[in-house]
């Protein structure tokens, strides 16, 4: 469990043509590449992959080939992103059932006033309780309507023997869930922007969209932090920071899709009603790219 939770993970993109269809050639060949840059794994169907966007067809579509073209060693997380618990366990069977590793959970968030701690507990325990792989907590209000998940609800959901884990994508806060939880409690950082204090405070590692273009840059500071060459980890870092700012900070899944586009993926364009980025978001990409090759 601990080997398969360390290190940096892609929150790989769906890459989209002109109509909105899945280019499914373009995501295999993606997944090659990754394959062979050090990272550790993927988290499949979250923010980055457009998870709202897709079908259930297209979700079991892109998790198939994600499967199919990773490395053996490599791990994949798969979101299974629905309102009502039947939903979301359904869909988490058929992606255990396909391979998958681990599911991924996001709060419901429709009902948001509903979705107090000891609501979001059961959610959380019924699905988990419901799998034969173990789930990570997907801490992330910027995507779910503002619902953040309370210390509270983090320290009950750690005692459910199949809740492994937490990816927080919140701006801050990642310090507090790493005192409160257990050494076999996998915490992950899903932002550049704090992933390196994570790392320094204990997290295993990172699911950062950085890795969907600079794969390679953000296992190298991942390498840094873990060997404590903290003088090159920093400055490292700095950069990425500042790129993330420029690119997903500032325009969303389209910024990353278009960088990947720039480093050799196939980013293609973000699916409607997302729009691609503007020319000047694309010279500035750019010229943040130029430090890397």
């Amino acid at each position: 469990m601990q080997k398969v939770l360390r290190g940096i993970f892609a929150p790989i993109c769906t890459p989209f043509d002109e109509k909105g269809c899945i280019q499914s050639d373009h995501l295999a060949q993606n997944v090659i590449k990754y394959s062979k840059t050090g990272l550790s794994g993927f988290l499949v169907l979250g923010s980055n992959g457009e998870n709202k966007s897709l079908s259930l067809h297209e979700k079991e579509q892109v998790l198939k080939i994600i499967l199919t073209h990773k490395a053996p060693e490599q791990s994949v997380m798969t979101g299974s992103i629905f309102e009502s618990t039947g939903e979301t366990i359904e869909f988490a069977l058929m992606a255990q059932e396909l391979g998958t590793n681990f599911i991924t959970l996001l709060p419901p968030s429709y009902f948001k006033d509903a979705m107090k701690d000891h609501v979001l507990l059961k959610y959380f325990t019924d699905v988990a309780s419901s799998l034969n792989i173990p789930c990570l907590l997907y801490k992330a209000p910027q995507f779910s309507g503002g619902l953040d998940l309370s210390l509270n609800l983090i320290k009950d959901c750690i005692n459910h023997p199949n809740i492994a884990g937490i990816k927080d994508s919140s701006s801050s806060g990642i310090e507090k869930i790493l005192n409160i939880s257990p050494e076999n409690f996998a915490v992950l950082s899903g932002s550049a922007n704090t992933f390196f204090t994570a790392m320094i405070s204990g997290a295993w590692g990172g699911v950062l969209s950085a890795a969907n273009y600079l794969p390679e840059a953000v296992v190298e500071l991942y390498k840094f932090i873990e060997t404590d060459n903290l003088q090159n980890a920093v400055k490292l870092n700095r950069q990425l920071v500042s790129g993330n700012l420029a690119i997903s900070g500032t325009y969303g899944v389209a910024g990353v899709k278009y960088a990947m586009d720039q480093c050799g993926f196939f980013g293609g364009l973000p699916r409607l009603p997302l729009l691609p980025i503007p020319a000047e978001g694309k010279t500035r990409i750019n010229e943040f790219l130029k430090s890397f090759f």
